[in-house]
């Protein structure tokens, strides 16, 4: 799974794949992607280029972590980071950044890359792996199904349960289709975090 921890969406989605772990034999790899890399050179709208400029350091940092720390640290990150920026509806990046890197015991001198252009090389590489399997015109998050990528699924309320699982089963199903490739529908609601 690709994520931009600054999506809500990708949040939800996280959650599902974590109630899809307690039903189904899985093995999930997490990813960062960028969607301050997607949008790079689009017209956008200001607040949204806000807040994609803002987006930029949750994702390093997370990269820094896990090329200096281990590949572990990624998903564990993204749970702190997110939980006070989702559900926990904080924007205060720099102290989010900071709480979180405390609480899963990594250096907090690991807040300064994001900031920092150091690290952007891996960040895009880790991107890039997403909009290879998928193309450009997504947004995150990315989920893979034994090499065949999707963006998506975008989701409220969180499954939870056997509906998690029955709907990681109906994803498998639609993944193992070779010309399958979109499924789509104008959102009514915003993400529910309960």
């Amino acid at each position: 799974m690709w994520f931009d921890p600054a999506c809500p969406w990708a949040w939800m989605t996280s959650r599902w794949v974590e109630e899809v772990e307690k039903v189904r034999d899985v093995d999930v790899r997490w990813h960062v992607m960028s969607l301050a890399v997607l949008n790079e050179g689009r017209d956008l709208p200001e607040e949204y280029r806000r807040m994609l400029d803002e987006a930029w350091g949750p994702a390093r940092v997370i990269t820094a972590a896990a090329h200096l720390h281990g590949e572990k640290h990624i998903k564990a990150l993204y749970d702190a980071m997110g939980a006070r920026r989702h559900p926990g509806g904080r924007s205060d990046t720099a102290a989010i950044i900071a709480e979180s890197l405390a609480e899963v015991g990594l250096p907090p001198e690991l807040a300064d890359v994001a900031g920092s252009d150091e690290w952007d090389a891996q960040l895009r590489a880790s991107h890039e792996q997403a909009i290879a399997l998928v193309g450009d015109e997504v947004g995150t998050p990315v989920v893979a199904f034994n090499g065949t990528a999707f963006f998506g699924p975008v989701l409220t309320p969180i499954p939870r349960g056997e509906d998690a699982g029955r709907l990681f089963d109906g994803l498998a199903l639609i993944t193992s289709v070779p010309g399958f490739y979109e499924l789509k529908r104008s959102r009514t609601e915003g993400p529910r975090f309960d």
